[in-house]
């Protein structure tokens, strides 16, 4: 595979804006700032609101004695149900490992068994590749040493509470952002490049597990610039959110079934066994589809058992989970704990090429707000940490580039406030919970799609942009006549093997775009 040359010349002295503090858009700044540019992070809540510090499971990278990248491929293109982008998939799995050395060398204390780094199992991995740290405060731990390393970068400026608005679009490129900061007052920050790392979309359904800043902002921002959306019908549900209390509920992780946790259903039967070959470990949308359906059927919610296994294991593999539980009234030593699908990670976002470079030059899209084919239609377990920081590695060296690559775009718009209030996000919450989660069919689309036709706008922009993309992702999954991945028609409920091709959106039309969406660039 051909590497990016970045030359320091085409960097050194450039002002590059990022509008996110997770993984994805640290690791970007930390790396863009060591070739020589001038660094600026924004983020509209505090820099450790976001998805980062809630993953649990770990990261995902062949590193261990009897794995591969070749397997770790394997795995990731099976779980991504025919919709994976090949090139981009084999490019997380090689670079992972050298990616990984990097985090470590950054000081993240990953754990370590016999003097060697600790590697757990989850869903739909041949083999133990999991790496975490704090047992399941991996992102946590990542997290923290990336803001100490960012904080200690004197190129870098760290800008909190300051809401993003719209991308500055002038003679066909992004040239900044105009942005809100806590006052209220807006100003246009300006800037070389624009790399949108603001991460996921939950917020759009009623049960997620994600933090209160994933509400689709860098997929609206991208798509008012004129710069193309993908694969936005795609939402994994997880399985095993904790079913206590309102959204976003705590999350349970996967990592608890491949320590041997089991799930049974409300007279107290495992039922996976019958479900797939896999059992408790089976692709996380089956798994999520068959805990929905077995809590329908029981009307009670099914339990994830983890009394059988021994009790210094669980508690030194997921302090997190038995906190969380404690302060729900569960001890997860002796009681089975109640789980329930939740809207967890966007596969889809803004389209890309292998370095984060959009359709719309200068704007660059990392993490879970893009979309580069690495996931396909079913992200596997873990692997969205180690796309974070693979990515933003390789667009800190795309930066460097010249030229772009060619891509349609749309004409750039600004985004309009309404004058409605919270009552409309509920309501786009509850529509696509009920006509586009995770069982999906033409009446419920029909019906979701004109109750969101029917919402005024919003009078806060971070609705607005959920609006916005509800309405692409609604229509993205009325198209898509086919089962695949966490994509489930009960209309069409088998996978077609002549829709293996991601439908893409620019401005509101869609278009089809092939698996391998962009070239890698290349010196």
């Amino acid at each position: 595979m051909n590497r990016l040359s970045p030359s320091d010349q085409t960097i050194r002295g450039r002002s590059i804006l990022v509008v996110g503090s997770g993984i994805a858009g640290l690791t970007v700044a930390i790396e863009a700032a060591s070739r020589g540019a001038h660094v600026t992070v924004l983020t509209k809540g505090s820099l450790t609101a976001g998805s980062t510090a809630l993953a649990q499971g770990g990261i995902a990278a062949a590193v261990g004695d009897g794995d591969s990248t070749a397997a770790h491929l394997a795995d990731t293109v099976a779980a991504g149900a025919g919709l994976c982008d090949p090139a981009a998939a084999a490019l997380l799995c090689a670079e992972g490992p050298d990616r990984i050395a990097d985090l470590v060398a950054m000081g993240v204390p990953f754990d370590h068994e016999g003097g060697r780094l600790a590697l757990g199992r989850e869903a739909a991995h041949g083999v133990a590749r999991v790496i975490h740290a704090g047992g399941d405060r991996t992102g946590r731990h990542i997290l923290v040493a990336l803001l100490q390393r960012a904080a200690a970068t004197a190129d870098i400026e760290l800008v909190d509470h300051e809401m993003a608005l719209d991308v500055v679009v002038e003679d066909g490129s992004a040239v900044g952002v105009r942005v809100r900061g806590a006052t209220g007052t807006e100003a246009i920050r300006r800037a070389d490049a624009v790399v949108l790392a603001t991460g996921g979309m939950g917020h759009l359904y009623a049960h997620t597990t994600n933090p209160l800043t994933a509400t689709a902002d860098g997929q609206a921002l991208a798509h008012r610039a004129g710069a193309a959306l993908a694969d936005l019908e795609l939402v994994q549900f997880h399985p095993t959110a904790l079913a206590a209390g309102e959204s976003p509920l705590p999350l349970v992780t996967e990592a608890a079934r491949g320590e041997g946790g089991v799930l049974r259903d409300a007279k107290g039967r495992a039922f996976m066994g019958s479900v797939h070959p896999l059992g408790d470990l089976a692709p996380r949308d089956v798994v999520a589809r068959a805990i929905w359906s077995q809590a329908r059927e029981d009307g009670k919610p099914v339990t994830l058992d983890l009394t059988h296994l021994p009790q210094d294991t669980v508690r030194r593999r997921f302090p997190g989970v038995d906190a969380i539980c404690r302060g729900h009234g569960i001890d997860i030593m002796h009681d089975p704990i109640p789980v329930t699908p939740a809207a967890h990670y966007a596969m889809g976002g803004v389209l890309t090429d292998h370095c984060g470079r959009t359709t719309l030059p200068g704007l660059y899209a990392i993490g879970e707000c893009a979309t580069t084919g690495v996931h396909g239609a079913n992200r596997l377990a873990s692997n969205s940490l180690l796309e974070g920081v693979v990515m933003a590695r390789r667009a800190a060296e795309a930066l460097a580039l010249a030229g772009w690559p060619q891509g349609a775009t749309a004409p750039a718009r600004s985004s309009r406030l309404g004058t409605s209030g919270p009552w409309v996000r509920r309501d786009i919450q509850r529509a696509l919970w009920e006509g586009a989660g995770l069982e999906r069919d033409a009446s419920g689309l029909a019906t979701t799609a004109l109750t969101l036709r029917g919402l005024p706008a919003a009078d806060d922009p971070e609705t607005v942009n959920l609006h916005e993309i509800a309405h692409l992702l609604v229509a993205a999954a009325s198209l898509r006549a086919e089962s695949r991945g966490a994509h489930f028609r009960r209309d069409f409920p088998a996978t077609d093997p002549r829709r293996a091709s991601r439908i893409a959106w620019v401005g509101g039309e869609p278009q089809l775009v092939p698996l391998t969406a962009a070239e890698e660039a290349a010196a």
